[in-house]
């Protein structure tokens, strides 16, 4: 009878330690489902504050690129709009410049004539205004193109309204005389001087 008192109670260790065995398996269980849907919740929580993130950041970039490219265009319409002010200013001038240049050959004709006459003073005041008009047209850019009798001719730099016989051999396609001078504005010609050329 003991040793039946002994089996069961061996029996009902045995149960007990499968029941506790069994209890700590599924306790275990549950912490680890536990774990898992909490490493789960905080991956969700933390993937999707990443995604906003990574949205937030591309917003970012979209505006900054959008912000680039305002400011090239501006960029290039401060250049374009100054560029073209600078012309229209240049255009503007030429004009005004040609404008002014039968005034100054008006001003070597009369310098001839009146050098023929015996009035010195008459000569004196109409040089010192000839003076003044081409040093104030100077000082706005504008040059005569230096060119004389004996010059090679140039067909960029000259322009030829006839050709005559030559004096000399030594005149041949060289410019014989220059009947109207040329000026530059600038850097660019406005008017070429018109020569005769000898052949």
């Amino acid at each position: 009878m003991f040793e039946k008192f002994r089996k069961s109670m061996s029996k009902d260790k045995e149960s007990q330690a499968k029941e506790s065995l069994k209890d700590q398996v599924e306790e275990t269980l549950d912490q680890a489902i536990e774990d898992v849907e909490n490493q789960e919740a905080s991956a969700e929580a933390e993937e999707e504050q990443l995604s906003e993130e990574e949205k937030l950041k591309q917003e970012v970039e979209k505006e900054k690129d959008k912000f680039l490219r305002l400011f090239a265009e501006f960029e290039n319409y401060k250049r374009r709009t100054s560029k073209e002010r600078i012309e229209l200013f240049k255009t503007a001038g030429q004009e005004v410049m040609q404008s002014m240049l039968p005034v100054l050959d008006d001003f070597d004709r009369a310098l001839v004539e009146i050098q023929k006459t015996e009035d010195k003073n008459l000569l004196t005041g109409v040089e010192l205004i000839s003076n003044k008009l081409r040093e104030t047209l100077k000082s706005k850019g504008l040059e005569p193109i230096a060119v004389k009798a004996g010059d090679k001719f140039d067909a960029d730099l000259h322009e030829a309204i006839t050709q005559i016989p030559a004096p000399d051999k030594k005149m041949k396609g060289k410019i014989v005389d220059v009947v109207e001078k040329g000026y530059t504005l600038g850097e660019k010609i406005i008017r070429y001087p018109k020569v005769v050329t000898g052949k």
